[in-house]
């Protein structure tokens, strides 16, 4: 029976990446010369951002997303915190990075399929969603009504299987 993963996930790697390249900018400019903006990546994937005052951290922020774009990460994939002050003018702000699917988004998914009538069986299987079905044209269905119906969350298809 064919079946396919619908999961929301950003590679670890172009992150970093995109991070180091912001950090390494933000060194290097001219207006950013003695302040104390700069961008941490923890390992649980939660960015800190860290600047001088409001306006900086938004040219931080402005520019960390600019270097993600490049690097095919979707911005849709972060949230963003409250702003925080530390002391002083300074400020910070964490922005988490989605990963995996929810059971509220899951169960929207699948809500979604029923409700056009495909014939195809969703489960959530923890921060997974698995579709299988009768046929392979219905899975391809499943995933083009999924391309238009859920937009507020990145989502990638895997494990395609017959």
């Amino acid at each position: 029976m064919p079946s396919f993963d619908v999961v929301t996930e950003v590679d670890k790697v172009e992150l970093r990446n995109a991070v180091d390249q912001s950090n390494k900018e933000i060194s290097n400019r001219f207006d950013f010369k003695g302040s104390d903006a700069r961008i941490e990546l923890s390992d649980n994937q939660e960015i800190t951002v860290f600047a001088d005052d409001e306006f900086k951290m938004s040219q931080v922020y402005d520019l960390m997303i600019v270097k993600m774009t490049k690097r095919e990460i979707d911005i849709r994939s972060l949230t963003k915190e409250k702003l925080e002050k530390i002391s002083g003018d300074k400020v910070k702000r964490v922005i988490t990075v989605l990963s995996g699917i929810d059971k509220d988004l899951g169960k929207k998914i699948i809500k979604a399929v029923k409700d056009n009538k495909l014939k195809a069986q969703g489960s959530i299987q923890g921060d997974v969603v698995r579709f299988s079905g009768a046929k392979r044209d219905t899975l391809q269905e499943v995933i083009s009504l999924l391309k238009t119906e859920i937009k507020d969350v990145p989502l990638q298809y895997k494990n395609f299987r017959d």
